[in-house]
């Protein structure tokens, strides 16, 4: 992410919010730059019967919600903090002379904003066809490679309310689905924590 240090030169704030606070609501106009000191972040959208459906979860050290501010275009998913949280805020203006003045910034911001398109067009191909252990495993297969633990356990940091909500199945099929995958030897369960 931009260094602190960086971002203080552009006058950058750093505010707190309390849990459950929402930053901006889907559809509203982009104005800053978020990145995030301490806390946790969830971007998500309602469905027409009030459910969330979770487009991602961000946490310490990570930006997000940045493509409206390139691309001139409202908010596709608000944005909500689910612990108290320390964040960065850039105005939008500022967020934008900081990368032309930048440019080894804005390509990594442009690598990271990649990633995360891959990460959405292999979750939205699983979530519309596959059964919900192949979309369980694709989605922590991706988190402990985005971790870069291949050859070794990962301990999935996700819960199963987290696992449901990124792939739009209820908490008990995410739970049965889990329970299969560990009777598959497909990963495996200890102390209530899932590892692959």
């Amino acid at each position: 992410m931009i260094a602190t240090a960086l971002l203080e030169q552009y006058n950058t704030q750093l505010k707190f919010f309390p849990k459950n606070t929402v930053l901006f609501n889907e559809k509203q106009e982009p104005l800053y730059y978020y990145q995030i000191l301490t806390g946790n972040i969830k971007m998500f959208n309602l469905t027409e019967d009030g459910k969330e459906f979770v487009q991602g979860f961000f946490e310490d050290n990570n930006s997000f919600a940045e493509p409206p501010l390139f691309g001139n275009f409202k908010y596709p998913a608000s944005a909500e903090t689910t612990s108290d949280s320390y964040i960065y805020i850039l105005p939008k203006d500022a967020f934008l002379t900081l990368l032309k003045a930048h440019p080894e910034e804005h390509l990594n911001l442009t690598q990271l904003i990649c990633r995360r398109m891959i990460y959405k067009a292999k979750i939205m191909k699983e979530v519309s066809i596959y059964p919900p252990e192949h979309r369980i495993l694709t989605l922590l297969n991706h988190f402990k490679t985005a971790d870069k633990q291949q050859n070794t356990r990962y301990e999935v940091k996700l819960t199963r309310q987290q696992i449901s909500e990124l792939t739009g199945l209820r908490v008990e099929t995410v739970i049965r689905a889990i329970k299969k995958l560990e009777k598959s030897n497909k990963l495996s369960i200890l102390d209530r924590k899932v590892y692959l």
